[in-house]
């Protein structure tokens, strides 16, 4: 794009300090339109979300909190995620999970490294592992933040495990106390009688023929994987935390080889499962879960499975999080781009804007698995049509 009187973006940005012109504070048409210094400095007042562009801590350093979630304790919000390097090795954790802290979601104060990956080799979270979407909560009968992620150990998607760690500060440092799969010996509540039992012979033969490789196939068994899983455990890929009204705290993520999600409880200090599950969209191969609560209903954004590509999201509801769930179908309007690719992002998390009644921010990653560390945030205002349904459109700068 050419800007007038060859002003371009590189010149705006050489100008401006670092502290002005992070996602917070300075929108992209701003840029285009910004004549002089005077005007780009008057920038830094402004307080806007502006999707896709980059966006600076307190330190004048990109935030590097990909795949992330967040928590709201005492007056602040805390952004956990991913921390990555430059290029294709950023895909593999080679640092950890990064934490902020912020008191408006606009400007994030760095509280550095949360939880730090093992150098020695023979610890599940070993640097090189895969560790994905973590995410925190608070524990009130402990007292204690739990950490959450899915990891997988080495450098290849087999494993599907399900990492927790520990913290007496919400801002770490987070101790490792074990991956592994879950629900090991527990059938899923909302599964028929029939199939609460072992893979009979033939069916092992069966899932052996499959080229089963975490997105949609040919033939995919409905109702055989979680039980060829019985007894070591459910595969958990993608996930979110979500602490209910009550307390009750419930980990949701992609399982069965990417094609059901799982809706599982876990204990009472949130460091374990306690055998109560179901299953929801059977087939359907949804990632990417993100949950929030309203009026008394569920709904979980979702994306399809294609890797790093982007593709159409999905919004489900339920009146009980344990289901029945609905489908609502895509909730992206503008162009067909918009709808098909999310906005060439997918989601991560929903944040409930503290002392805002209703007010929901939906957190998308845009991926660069190409150069991992430029991965952009997207996040967006969900809002609501008469009926109710959460829907989301493109805004270039926005505030809540």
């Amino acid at each position: 794009m050419k800007n007038r009187n060859h002003f371009t973006r590189r010149n705006f940005l050489a100008l401006l300090p670092a502290s002005a012109f992070c996602l917070a504070n300075v929108s992209h048409s701003a840029m285009l339109q910004a004549e002089n210094t005077s005007e780009m400095n008057n920038t830094s007042q402004l307080n806007a979300f502006c999707p896709g562009e980059l966006w600076y801590d307190n330190n004048n350093v990109p935030i590097n909190a990909h795949g992330g979630g967040m928590l709201y304790h005492e007056g602040r919000y805390y952004w956990f995620g991913e921390h990555k390097i430059e290029g294709d090795a950023g895909n593999y954790a080679q640092v950890g999970v990064h934490c902020y802290s912020s008191t408006d979601l606009y400007h994030w104060q760095d509280e550095g490294i949360a939880l730090k990956v093992s150098e020695n080799p023979k610890s599940d979270i070993a640097k090189g592992c895969i560790l994905e979407r973590p995410k925190v909560i608070y524990c009130a009968k402990t007292k204690k933040f739990v950490m959450w992620f899915h990891l997988e150990v080495g450098q290849n998607y087999s494993s599907a495990r399900s990492g927790v760690a520990v913290a007496d500060s919400v801002t770490g440092p987070y101790r490792f106390i074990e991956s592994k799969r879950i629900n090991a010996g527990f059938w899923p509540q909302n599964a028929p009688g029939q199939f609460k039992e072992p893979l009979h012979p033939e069916e092992t033969e069966y899932l052996k023929k499959l080229s089963l490789h975490g997105g949609p196939v040919l033939g995919y068994p409905r109702d055989m994987i979680f039980r060829r899983d019985f007894f070591g455990g459910q595969m958990a890929r993608d996930m979110t935390l979500f602490v209910d009204d009550d307390g009750k705290a419930y980990h949701i993520y992609s399982s069965e080889e990417n094609g059901v999600l799982h809706v599982a409880q876990l204990s009472d200090d949130y460091l374990s499962h306690n055998g109560s599950w179901v299953r929801i969209f059977p087939g359907r191969f949804h990632e990417a879960p993100a949950i929030f609560k309203k009026d008394g209903k569920y709904y979980l954004f979702s994306s399809g499975c294609t890797g790093w590509a982007p593709n159409a999201a999905r919004v489900s509801v339920a009146d009980s999080i344990m289901g029945e769930w609905k489908e609502l179908g895509n909730p992206c309007r503008g162009s067909e781009e918009d709808k098909n690719l999310t906005f060439r992002s997918q989601s991560t998390y929903v944040i409930p804007v503290i002392g805002k009644e209703n007010t929901f921010i939906f957190m998308a990653d845009r991926w660069n698995p190409k150069n991992a560390i430029d991965g952009r945030y997207v996040w967006l205002p969900i809002q609501f049509d008469a009926d109710g349904t959460p829907y989301l459109e493109w805004k270039d700068s926005w505030s809540y």
